[in-house]
């Protein structure tokens, strides 16, 4: 079993650092007349708005921690890692193409939705098959991890559709998705630490 370097956990667990902190930092600036409950993440990172800067500086720091995670990986399967670093392209590419302040944005929708998917399926492409995988690699965590990002994007367009609670799902999917490369990093240090001590 290939080690995963310590470094990794660093970049892993920056992410949802970086995102959470992100859209606070925007909320707080774009005022009262924000609605983080109803409003998606992406209006913070529209042009004009008070926080764009903050929110697509979040985004591209993102993409870098899950290319960087990605890289550093090693045990995850290669599909898997390639996925996680696809997530990492698109986290960074969606701020090429910024969603209006009111209205959609078919080239925003569509490069957020890729990154959606490519994070959402990047764990059951990164398990292993033998029972000796770390925890984080196996294929039952592995599932369970992708069917509750898939329901949560689910729950997303449900409110997204109905104009509903579409920020709080949106946040809860993507905190997720950002949280879920730490989980594993951290599980694949253990299991090595565990096989050999004086790593």
């Amino acid at each position: 079993m290939r080690s995963v370097p310590r470094w990794a956990l660093v970049s892993s667990g920056c992410a949802p650092v970086l995102l959470v902190g992100g859209w606070t930092t925007a909320a707080l600036l774009e005022g009262p007349a924000y609605d983080p409950a109803t409003e998606t993440i992406s209006v913070l990172a529209s042009y004009g708005a008070a926080g764009f800067w903050v929110m697509t500086g979040a985004l591209i720091a993102l993409g870098v921690c899950y290319l960087l995670t990605a890289w550093g990986l090693r045990p995850a399967a290669l599909a898997g890692r390639v996925a996680l670093g696809g997530g990492g392209v698109a986290a960074m590419a969606v701020t090429l193409f910024p969603a209006p302040s009111s209205g959609g944005s078919l080239s925003h929708g569509a490069v957020a939705a890729v990154g959606f998917v490519f994070i959402a399926v990047w764990p059951v492409l990164a398990a292993g098959r033998g029972g000796a995988a770390p925890w984080g690699l196996r294929p039952a965590p592995a599932i369970a991890a992708t069917a509750l990002m898939l329901l949560g994007a689910a729950w997303f367009l449900v409110e997204m559709n109905r104009q509903g609670a579409a920020g709080v799902a949106e946040r809860l999917v993507t905190g997720m998705q950002s949280l879920w490369p730490a989980v594993v990093v951290a599980s694949c240090l253990r299991h090595s630490d565990g096989e050999d001590p004086s790593q």
